[in-house]
């Protein structure tokens, strides 16, 4: 789903006019004004949806940045309707207060399960001569975690994962996108449980973990490798090889009267931004060894450098 296209609106809008675009549609698709109308209530739930994330800025960001497909495996139904107040918004335009506000704040409340409410419809289910039935409701999503290298970070990957599901192991393909956050969660539309009355099957999330590295830590998009250095070599300065995540080496120079905790930057050989976006920087940090143990001849240098004010 284009969410501009949605709205009718198209990249580059101003929030003023995504704010006129929805309202417009809000109040034209708005289940009180549409009972039992299912066409209108699905539209009412994708405006809204498109809304929520054009309408906040850094949700608007990432998916002018992802596009819709990558967006999706980033964020969650939760994710996208997380601090989003449909009730307090269609107030605003004059619409809200209605029969349904309790089930919209319900509905995209904790677990972001935005569509219960048109799953139900306006009446809970059709209803013929044998009474009521209860519709169709969707199987419950399934969250389990994932551990991501950095590697994969750096390069993207497709992995095939087994889980446990009703007692029985299936083998489940997922894609790691460029640029995955720690905590992000990739969707598997239609792989979590089964649906108890014949609706559809719920979601898989997929919650990212970067497993730790023996080399390099992670900082947003930059790569953070230590090296050590002795104390004259941050007196008089030296050179060292660095190598990057993916292999390639370095030589750097250290600057004479370089301190503890220096960084020295190597642009462009972090992380990626996303699966699209350029990458962030390796940073060097220097440390400056101190050793536990000295020999006589090395105290007597140092007692010398003490000595002379060092």
């Amino acid at each position: 789903m284009d969410y501009y296209e949605t709205l009718g609106t198209k990249k580059g809008s101003t929030p003023t006019e995504i704010k006129k675009a929805y309202r417009k549609l809000a109040l034209k698709y708005h289940p009180d004004k549409n009972k039992g109308d299912t066409k209108a209530e699905e539209k009412f739930k994708e405006i809204s949806e498109a809304y929520a994330v054009l309408s906040d800025p850094e949700k608007k960001k990432q998916y002018d940045l992802y596009g819709s497909t990558n967006f999706h495996q980033r964020y969650s139904q939760e994710d996208i309707f997380r601090g989003f107040d449909l009730n307090d918004i269609l107030r605003q335009f004059g619409v809200g207060g209605s029969a349904h506000g309790s089930n919209f704040r319900s509905s995209m409340g904790g677990n972001g399960r935005f569509n219960s409410f048109f799953s139900q419809g306006n009446g809970g289910g059709g209803c013929g001569g044998g009474g009521c039935q209860p519709a169709p409701e969707k199987g419950q999503d399934m969250t389990y975690q994932i551990n991501v290298t950095l590697d994969e970070v750096l390069n993207g990957a497709e992995r095939t994962i087994t889980l446990r599901k009703n007692g029985t192991s299936h083998n489940v393909s997922v894609k790691i996108p460029k640029g995955i956050e720690e905590g992000k969660k990739l969707r598997l539309q239609g792989k979590g449980g089964s649906s108890k009355n014949g609706g559809p099957p719920g979601d898989l999330y997929l919650k990212v973990e970067i497993a730790a590295n023996d080399t390099f830590s992670r900082s947003g998009d930059d790569l953070i490798v230590q090296k050590l250095i002795s104390f004259s070599e941050a007196c008089f300065g030296t050179k060292m090889e660095v190598e990057t995540l993916e292999g390639k080496k370095f030589i750097v120079k250290v600057a004479p009267g370089t301190v503890h905790d220096s960084r020295l930057r190597i642009r462009g050989y972090g992380l990626p931004v996303g699966p699209l976006g350029e990458r962030g920087d390796l940073y060097v940090r220097i440390g400056v060894k101190v050793p536990k143990e000295l020999t006589d001849d090395q105290k007597k240098v140092i007692e010398q450098l003490q000595a002379a004010g060092l």
